[in-house]
């Protein structure tokens, strides 16, 4: 069962209710930044949840939890309704043809309109059973407990309609929920075993990795035996970090389970070269033209791999025609010297998610003057680097009219040319703006001042009704008639807009 919905709308918070822990108080700032899988037995009852973050940058988590479950519990907020994630985990779940039993929550609260809820979920195609509907609807609290029970007792109901069947006998078959590197554990992988049973000593083939199971626990940290179908399991073994999303196959010959993750990584490495772009005359021009965008350089280190992918997207994508985010390096694990170096003679910024940075990494940091920033918070991370490209943006430049004066007569001079006697005809002109020369309504030139004067006395504005002489710099056919207008550049910050990045 894959618990899904708009961010802060009290998912984990159900979840600890349902499995009587706190995991919300350990997320930051209270909200999902890893997908976890947690199995809960009450009764009868046995039922795996996978919890996704609700955050919108883990937009494939959350594709990823529709397509490893059998049912998607959305849960809304009872005063709150349905937001842009509701809909989308919706859209996610029907694209994985997966049934959707909805858990109004927070019904605990003064605000809460149930009714309401459901006349909007209607609205989205989910229309409630005592309605006449095929959605079930269950009104829950993740605080006081109430409405939980009859959740679990549903979720088991589904399952035998569902006809949902295992063959707990033949060599396991599972997913990768997550994948992270750990010191002490090596490579430490997050998987749901979906069919079959998974043991210590199996040998097994993932993406491209492969190994011999060498730890077996469950995702409360327990050393298990065994782990039969519907059971998320951390497993340890594997040279390799694989793909979240990835299947895991149980072999009988480890032999075998090498030779597949290799001819894998052949093919993968193989893409990759495909990949890369042909020097061209037309790419080569290209590259020329992309050089002129600034770009922010970013060495991306995460504690797990799904982080690594969602962070690593969202960082890429945050582009326009001017400014762009390149990650230069993106690893799991802690922040290391190499780290450091690469950052130094890239000119990049390192940042740390979930992650810390060695001693000897923190030292050479400080002598290269290498910035290390962490983060525990997704959004914080896209915030602060969108900040970031709006410092670069060039800012706009718009041109406003301060004053005019109109030419009333010419005075020629030997040594300065032509001095133009005018009045001033509205606002200010003032002597170091610049100036636009207007005859007939068309502007015959733009330029600044060489000098502006009140009689003898150089000035340096004229306001309307007063009289001056002015000379154009660098230029002499004025006539009289002709209106001197005086223009200020306005100069404004602008921000990142999203609706003006670059589309892959």
């Amino acid at each position: 069962v894959t618990l899904m919905g708009h961010v802060d709308h009290g998912k984990t918070t159900l979840l600890d209710k349902i499995r009587e822990s706190s995991i919300t108080k350990s997320e930051s700032g209270g909200i999902t930044q890893h997908m976890s899988a947690y199995r809960v037995d009450k009764g009868d009852a046995h039922v795996v949840f996978v919890d996704t973050p609700g955050h919108r940058a883990f937009t494939s988590m959350r594709a990823r939890g529709a397509n490893v479950t059998d049912v998607v519990v959305l849960v809304v907020a009872a005063d709150d309704g349905p937001m842009p994630q509701t809909e989308e985990a919706i859209e996610h779940a029907r694209a994985a043809n997966v049934p959707i039993v909805v858990a109004i929550n927070k019904i605990d609260r003064a605000g809460a309109n149930p009714d309401k809820v459901k006349a909007r979920l209607a609205e989205l195609d989910l229309a409630p059973v005592e309605w006449g509907g095929t959605t079930e609807m269950l009104e829950v609290s993740g605080i006081t407990g109430e409405g939980i029970d009859e959740l679990l007792e549903h979720l088991s109901l589904e399952s035998e309609i569902l006809e949902l069947k295992a063959n707990p006998k033949k060599n396991a078959i599972g997913t990768v929920l997550d994948a992270r590197a750990s010191t002490g554990q090596g490579n430490v992988i997050t998987a749901l075993i979906q069919d079959g049973t998974l043991r210590p000593g199996d040998a097994v083939v993932c993406g491209p990795a492969y190994g011999k199971i060498r730890t077996l626990r469950s995702t409360s940290g327990e050393n298990v035996t065994s782990a039969p179908p519907s059971t998320p399991v951390e497993i340890t073994g594997l040279n390799d970090l694989p793909e979240a999303g990835d299947r895991l196959y149980a072999l009988d010959d480890a032999a075998k389970a090498k030779q597949i993750a290799e001819e894998r990584q052949q093919a993968k490495a193989k893409s990759d070269r495909a990949e890369r772009q042909k020097v061209t005359l037309e790419g080569l021009f290209e590259t020329i033209d992309q050089a002129k965008v600034k770009e922010i350089n970013i060495v991306l280190k995460t504690d797990v791999k799904g982080t690594l992918d969602v962070l690593k997207t969202e960082l890429s994508n945050m582009k326009t025609e001017e400014v762009a985010v390149r990650v230069i390096r993106a690893g799991v694990g802690e922040i290391s010297e190499s780290d450091i170096l690469l950052a130094d003679a890239s000119s990049a910024i390192v940042i740390g998610f979930h992650v810390t940075a060695s001693d000897r990494a923190r030292n050479e940091a400080e002598i290269k003057g290498v910035e290390i920033r962490t983060y525990l918070v997704i959004y914080e991370v896209l915030d602060e680097t969108r900040r970031a490209l709006e410092g670069m943006l060039a800012p706009s430049v718009a041109e406003e009219v301060q004053g005019s004066i109109e030419i009333l007569k010419l005075f020629r001079s030997s040594k300065l040319g032509n001095i133009a006697g005018c009045i001033g005809r509205t606002g200010v002109l003032t002597r170091n703006d610049k100036i636009r020369l207007v005859r007939d309504g068309v502007v015959v030139h733009e330029g600044k001042l060489d000098s502006l004067k009140r009689v003898k006395d150089d000035v340096k504005e004229v306001r309307e009704g007063f009289e001056c002489g002015v000379v154009i710099q660098g230029y002499n056919d004025v006539k009289p008639g002709d209106i001197i207008e005086s223009i200020k550049i306005i100069e404004t910050s602008r921000k990142f807009d999203v609706s003006e990045s670059l589309s892959e």
